[in-house]
């Protein structure tokens, strides 16, 4: 029985039923979207790799410069290269503004930028620099997607 001050008093239960249940259904959506970008993202770096890495291989075996690859900078930026080339070419297949892949590039190689400075000076070796730089590349990427959270967790053509 309800009072007469009851707002719900006219409304069946069956309209109230689940009422609560959607903005939970919303932000699992939602964070499902979001972990879903960043997985393919993760995906697109991967081929990048995987991709490109011996064409790079070739090309300098082409010019005659095998040895051009050696070295930690170098390998460590043409590696970032190709990452970043692969998740911009998908972002951008995606839909997503030029911003935003220039922010989520950002996030990839930043961390490989500057930790540069301590390997060139010994202060880290390079095994640490690359180490250090995937792990700082995921941060990167995932700060880079909380910053402009409501593009990543919501279903639009940007």
């Amino acid at each position: 029985m309800t009072s007469p001050s009851d707002p719900t008093a006219d409304i069946p239960a069956s309209a109230i039923e689940g009422v609560g249940e959607r903005p939970r259904s919303n932000q699992r959506r939602a964070v499902f979207r979001f972990a879903l970008h960043y997985l393919e993202m993760v995906v697109a770096m991967v081929v990048g790799m995987v991709a490109l890495g011996p064409l790079e291989r070739l090309l300098a075996q082409a010019l005659g410069r095998p040895d051009a690859l050696d070295g930690t900078t170098v390998s460590a930026l043409l590696m970032a290269a190709n990452m970043t080339v692969t998740m911009s070419l998908w972002m951008r297949i995606r839909g997503h503004r030029w911003r935003l892949i220039a922010e989520m590039s950002a996030g990839m190689d930043v961390p490989f930028l500057l930790l540069l400075v301590p390997l060139w000076i010994g202060a880290i070796s390079e095994m640490t620099h690359m180490m250090a730089g995937h792990v700082l590349m995921f941060v990167g990427m995932a700060a880079a997607m909380l910053f402009r959270r409501h593009e990543y967790t919501h279903h639009h053509r940007h």
